[in-house]
This record gives structure tokens, C-alpha cells and sequence, in this order.
């Protein structure tokens, strides 16, 4: 089957009955505005294709899955111009990994390499996350003075409860295939066959009815909808906030100059910690 090309660095092939998906940004696959924005077009025209009710997505090469947000679209001197930036990438990535979430058939991601920020976010938004041995997954916005903005402070708790939540972006932790089986982040760990695994876990699920598959993944994220709409609403609200600080360009600054940052502290900043 013939697929249209949305955005270069989404890269759709069909294979028999199942739709790969392979982020290709080189050298990190992280996700662009352009890209981003291209990705629920992708994903109404695959629903579209009443053939095809499985999407693997892996990342290209074998070190990157998708390090998430290149950090420079927030590096602007003007603090206006950097929570313009911001707002646009929330935005974007809301839509994305929202369609992404609602894609009608099964979603699979096969978690080749590192999963950082909105990488991770984005396998959060599939059904099934498949990783390979050497992945390394975390949410370390915090660590440059930002926060996941695509879903992480709702999905991760939800999937692997408050405590290792709390490890994983408060204390910027980041984690092994081996700890993300254990704790039921990943379903399953390959060994270098992420991608292979995904392909079995797709034939298995061609087993089933697609059209009670769909049913019940209705279902199953109807449990969770009724708060989780409006968290994400509060989820960006607080991104944005942070713009309005001297901490978030100064982190962003600081990973790209490859230096500690010096966080600043006010009264305010005690106050709400306090809360």
C-alpha cells in the first residue's frame, strides 16, 4: 500500500496488516513543531484504512526511540518569545499524543534505545510499550527547569503508580528495561527484537475481533477520562506558569552551555512547595 508522506521525519510503511511508524529525526529523533503537528493527520488517514488496525512505532538507528523536545525551541533570550515557543510545543504535543491515545486500532511502541521527556510521553500514549535491553527511559524535564507537558505527570502515575511517579520526575530518576518490565511500564523486554516482538504482539492481537479490541480500549480509557481531562488541561497551564520564571530559561541554558544550573529560590517558590 501506497502511503502518503505527512512530515520526513515520520516515516509510514504498511506491512500486511499492520502500519509502522519509525521516528526518524537524526541524530536524537526528537520531535519537531512541523512534525508534531503532522502526526494526527497521519493517524486519521491510517484509521482510515480499514485493513490496518496495528501501529509499531520504533525510533530510527539503534541508540534513540526519541529523546522528546529539541531544547533549543525554548531557548530565547526574550521571555515572551520563550513561552510563545512553549505554548506552541504543548500545544502540538497534546494534539498528537491525545490522537495517539485515540487511535482506533492497537498502538505499540517498540522502545529501540532512549526514551527521554516527550519520547517517553509519546510511548505513554500507546497500548503496549516493547523495550529493548539497553533502553534507558525517563521524564527529566524538571532537570531544566520545565515539567512533561504531553501527558507524563497523568499517564505515568496511572501505569505505575504515585511512588514510582514520583521517583521518576521529581527525582529525575531514570530507568532500565529491567526496572520498566518490573514496575509495568513495559510488557514485555527484548532482547535486541524489540521491533520483532512487536510484530508478534500484532499477529497475536489480529487474533481477536477488531471490533471488540476497539470496543474494550474504549472501555478501558473511559476509566480513566473523567479526571484525566481536566489534569491535562492543568498539566499545560503549569508548563506555561513556569515560563514565567527565571528558572526555566536558565535551565534550558544550562543543558545546552553543558553546565550545572544555579537554580534561584524565592519566597513565592517556598510557598507553593510548601502547599
Amino acid at each position: 500500500m501506497h502511503c502518503p508522506v505527512f512530515h520526513p521525519a515520520l516515516q509510514l510503511q504498511i506491512e500486511a496488516e499492520c502500519a509502522l511508524l519509525q521516528l526518524a529525526n537524526p541524530p536524537a529523533n526528537t520531535f519537531t513543531l512541523d512534525a508534531l503537528r503532522a502526526l494526527p493527520a497521519l493517524l486519521q488517514w491510517l484509521s482510515a484504512q480499514s485493513a490496518v488496525d496495528v501501529l509499531i512505532i520504533h525510533g530510527a538507528g539503534g541508540k534513540f526511540f526519541s529523546a522528546g523536545a529539541e531544547l533549543r525551541s525554548f531557548a530565547h533570550e526574550d521571555a515572551a518569545q520563550a513561552r510563545a515557543a512553549g505554548a506552541a510545543m504543548a500545544q502540538a504535543f497534546n494534539a498528537a499524543f491525545s490522537a495517539l491515545a485515540g487511535y482506533r486500532g492497537l498502538s505499540i511502541a517498540a522502545i529501540n534505545g532512549y526514551a527521554m521527556g516527550g519520547g517517553l510521553e509519546c510511548a505513554l500514549a500507546c497500548d503496549v510499550r516493547i523495550v529493548e535491553e539497553h533502553a534507558q527511559l525517563a521524564l527529566p524535564e524538571a532537570a531544566v527547569g520545565l515539567l512533561p507537558c504531553a501527558g507524563g505527570t497523568q499517564l505515568l502515575p496511572w501505569l505505575v503508580g504515585e511512588a514510582w511517579a514520583k521517583r521518576m520526575i521529581l527525582l529525575g530518576e531514570r530507568i532500565d528495561a529491567g526496572c520498566a518490565e518490573q514496575i509495568g511500564l513495559a510488557q514485555r523486554c527484548a532482547r535486541g527484537a524489540a521491533l520483532q516482538t512487536a510484530r508478534e504482539l500484532a499477529a497475536q492481537a489480529r487474533r481477536q475481533s477488531p471490533d471488540a479490541r476497539a470496543a474494550c480500549k474504549r472501555l478501558i480509557h473511559g476509566a480513566r477520562k473523567g479526571w484525566l481531562a481536566g489534569q491535562l488541561a492543568q498539566e499545560q497551564a503549569a508548563f506555561l506558569a513556569l515560563f514565567d520564571g527565571v528558572n526555566q530559561a536558565e535551565g534550558v541554558q544550562a543543558f545546552l552551555q553543558k553546565r550545572s544550573p544555579q537554580w534561584e529560590y524565592t519566597a513565592q517558590q517556598t510557598r507553593q512547595e510548601a502547599a
